[in-house]
């Protein structure tokens, strides 16, 4: 790569938990630091619990964040409550920091509107998860863009996965972002694989974070399995999108450990060691290893977290499975703000045939 084109690159970690520098001066709040832990290690659990459930039939297909835990906090834990999250469905761990429940998450991936009703008012505003590929992008200007038009000073945070890049929508987005220069970061989960296709052969481009150069604004690349380095480049990003400084990209590189979704197998397209040797990269261990060095953990804390998020994450399956069903016309109130005319007989037919049906299910029992 040219010179002029050799973007940034932030670690502070080694894979090991080791220091490769000086830390910015907020990574002495051992506190903070522990809160991020925390936050990682109830992320990953919840996450096992929730392919669990997936694998016997409690919830619809889902989209592991293994190895993906130490982004999501980061950026969860930094935007304010003014702030509007536009996520991807890789993002659990932000939502989480959001405030969003393990219960609503839970009713989502099980095909439930709920999922999305979010109670805490500080996320009303975030946008649902959204599976289409990069279209979030473009939704996330739109809303940039009133916050310009309106003087506010907030920002849009939207995330994506490496093959989202190479979509119209992402590009369309990155344009618009830096000829308007609107308040948005776009944080780009290089996981290296985007489903079955490996980055290397998904796009030509060295780095993903360049294509910010095109759009006219900063890109640059974090070790995304450092939860330190990314929470530091995070706040800048930040900061310079809520000053009026424009849009940001940051590309975390990281890895996916687990499949792309519970409908995907993950074994027919990469090896054994591949995944063997990316787990000694992983963000969790690398945290656990650096604040156990500083004498701020050990072993009886370990067990003790975990103690207490299995504990949250079952009362959160508890209140998921108590929830009941839904009422079978959301499948077609939040389709369209306004009810096209033309549909209300389809909606009145399928409304018949599912009271019939709850009517017989109640004579079976």
């Amino acid at each position: 790569m040219p010179d002029s084109l050799k973007l940034p690159y932030t670690r502070y970690l080694d894979p090991d938990g080791h220091l490769l520098g000086t830390l910015p001066a907020w990574a002495d709040d051992f506190e903070l630091l522990g809160r991020l832990y925390r936050q990682m290690v109830l992320t990953r659990l919840f996450d096992q619990k929730a392919v669990a459930m997936q694998r016997t039939g409690r919830i619809g297909t889902y989209a592991p964040t293994l190895g993906q835990e130490a982004m999501g906090v980061a950026i969860g834990s930094l935007m304010q409550p003014e702030d509007v999250l536009v996520p991807y469905y890789r993002d659990t761990a932000v939502q989480l920091m959001r405030g969003v429940k393990m219960e609503e998450i839970l009713l989502y991936w099980g095909g439930d509107e709920r999922g999305s009703a979010y109670a805490d008012p500080v996320v009303a505003q975030d946008f649902p998860l959204c599976v289409p590929i990069a279209t979030q992008a473009l939704h996330a200007c739109g809303v940039a863009t009133a916050m310009k038009i309106r003087g506010e000073h907030r920002v849009t945070v939207t995330t994506c996965g490496d093959g989202a890049t190479s979509k119209g929508d992402f590009l369309e987005a990155l344009n618009v972002a830096g000829a308007w220069q609107l308040p948005v970061v776009f944080v780009v989960n290089n996981n290296q694989w985007a489903i079955s296709v490996p980055r290397r052969i998904q796009c030509g481009a060295p780095t993903l974070a360049q294509k910010a150069i095109g759009a006219g604004f900063h890109g640059e690349q974090v070790d995304g399995n450092d939860v330190l380095a990314v929470y530091e480049r995070m706040q800048l990003a930040l900061e310079r999108a809520r000053q009026g400084k424009g849009p940001v990209l940051l590309e975390c590189l990281s890895y996916r450990l687990g499949d792309h979704t519970t409908a995907d197998d993950a074994t027919r397209y990469r090896s054994a060691e591949e995944v063997k040797q990316a787990w000694q990269e992983e963000p969790i261990k690398r945290l656990q290893a650096y604040l156990a060095a500083q004498g701020v953990w050990d072993e009886r804390r370990e067990q003790a977290l975990i103690a207490e998020c299995q504990a949250l994450v079952q009362q959160a399956v508890e209140a998921f499975e108590a929830a009941g069903n839904q009422a079978p016309e959301t499948v077609f109130d939040y389709v369209y703000a306004q009810w096209p005319a033309v549909l209300a007989e389809q909606r009145e037919l399928f409304l018949e045939r599912a009271a019939r049906s709850q009517g017989g299910n109640q004579d079976g029992q």
